[in-house]
């Protein structure tokens, strides 16, 4: 399939497919971003980061095979992504962690929000409490109070 003719195919698609292809692109950007996190972080956190990074490469694979299964083409990971701030130091490395984690609760929430099937919606509350637990992990490293938020994925 020709990128005209995926932009096509992505352009018709439905509310709750679309919710699920913004919720890999999510994705994509955290797998990546975890190894910005991964090379300016504390050693001390290296399972941390390992088992972060590895919960989000499941839930994009996991995000793609869905998408294949309802014969919508799954988006493939950009050749680059530009993190939001200078990464320079631990300190730094885990507020990209914890803005990750935001960004992929806010992609899930809205994945509830447009489901319009079970499985889809379960999928979207299974995803959004696991960046919700993980956000208030890297929140309490950093000190942040409250370590959680009421409604996460709230932008």
């Amino acid at each position: 399939m020709s990128d005209v003719d995926l932009m096509r195919k992505q352009a018709s698609l439905g509310p709750e497919q679309q919710s699920l292809v913004d919720a890999l692109r999510a994705e994509h950007a955290a797998v990546f971003a975890y190894g910005v996190v991964a090379a300016f972080s504390n050693p001390q956190r290296a399972d941390l980061i390992a088992s972060n990074s590895a919960a989000h490469r499941a839930r994009r694979d996991a995000t793609i095979d869905a998408l294949n299964a309802a014969s919508v083409p799954a988006p493939v990971a950009d050749s680059g992504y530009t993190v939001p701030f200078p990464v320079v130091d631990p300190i730094t490395a885990a507020q990209l962690a914890a803005t990750i984690e935001n960004d992929t609760a806010v992609a899930w929430r809205s994945v509830i929000e447009r489901a319009e099937s079970e499985h889809t919606r379960r999928t979207g509350i299974d995803a959004l409490t696991e960046s919700a637990v993980r956000l208030a992990a890297w929140r309490a490293i950093l000190g942040t109070a409250p370590v959680t938020v009421p409604f996460p994925g709230q932008p």
